[in-house]
């Protein structure tokens, strides 16, 4: 029987995971601190900055005239966030920054997600004909587009909206509001039952603050990691090409066909990870603002 980790297939999908990093391989280990993944950074920092630029421009070409078809959208956009963080952070302090951060967020997410959407071996396809790395001596020979498959960007991102929580729990009840909460809720009680539950009270809300930052990222990974895995999959139909046949025309036809079903249903997976990721990070830092 042939060994399942040697076939083509196999091969094919296991390079395609394998980040652009420091080691030159995958990684061994899952909790490796020493890895950089270039990869995941420079398309992550690039996307960043296109969203910045646009809301930038589209700042400074506001106009109380008639507004462009760009404008509108920002404004639709704007509108959107302003209106969902209204309803949800009851300090208007704080709405001022969480808005504008939670628009970023979604159209920065947004962007990364939508890198899913470019052919698995567009970029490989690339580096071989511009002469960049076309062996497996060649440094561009790993090399993964999707930043919000790599579990590092969604994780870093959550824990950003952690820091936030505790900053503005600590910045709304002060410092010792904030610590005596984390040791008098969720069960409240008085005198010597006040001081058996501290510790228990104090090891849930640590629980459920790793929780909310876990799941965060881990909501985001998953599903755009699952995606990116379907999208290979369905790249192997279209690699199973062995001549003018019926089989393969099937397969081709196959892959044309899923990909297309594939891309189209991805794209609502796109912008509702993004809305998901947006309106929780809204909904913390409101619960920042609340009391058990």
């Amino acid at each position: 029987m042939t060994d399942a980790a040697s076939t083509p297939q196999s091969e094919y999908i296991q390079h395609h995971l394998v980040h652009l990093n420091n080691l030159g391989h995958k990684q061994d280990i899952i909790a490796n601190f020493d890895v950089v993944n270039y990869d995941s950074l420079f398309w992550s920092i690039l996307m960043g900055a296109i969203v910045i630029f646009f809301l930038w421009r589209a700042a400074r070409r506001a106009t109380t005239d008639v507004p462009g078809r760009f404008q509108m959208a920002i404004e639709m956009l704007v509108g959107m966030v302003h209106e969902e963080a209204k309803g949800i952070i009851p300090n208007e302090t704080t709405r001022k920054f969480a808005a504008p951060l939670a628009l970023t967020v979604f159209l920065w997410i947004t962007l990364m997600n939508t890198l899913d959407l470019i052919p698995v071996d567009l970029a490989g396809w690339i580096f071989r004909i511009t002469g960049l790395g076309a062996e497996h001596s060649d440094p561009l020979y790993y090399h993964r587009i999707l930043p919000t498959a790599d579990l590092n960007i969604p994780i870093g991102m959550s824990l950003g909206v952690l820091v936030l929580m505790l900053y503005y729990g600590v910045k709304i009840k002060h410092p010792v509001g904030f610590v005596k909460e984390l040791f008098t809720a969720p069960f409240h009680a008085h005198g010597v039952a006040a001081l058996v539950l501290a510790p228990f009270n104090f090891l849930l809300n640590l629980i459920e603050y790793a929780a909310k930052c876990v799941s965060l990222g881990m909501r985001l990974f998953g599903n755009m990691y699952a995606g990116e895995l379907l999208f290979m999959l369905i790249a192997l139909l279209g690699g199973a090409w062995t001549g003018a046949n019926a089989s393969s025309i099937s397969l081709a036809f196959g892959h044309v066909l899923a990909g297309s079903a594939w891309a189209i249903f991805h794209i609502l997976i796109v912008l509702l990870q993004a809305f998901i990721f947006m309106m929780l990070t809204l909904v913390y830092i409101g619960q920042a603002h609340e009391g058990h």
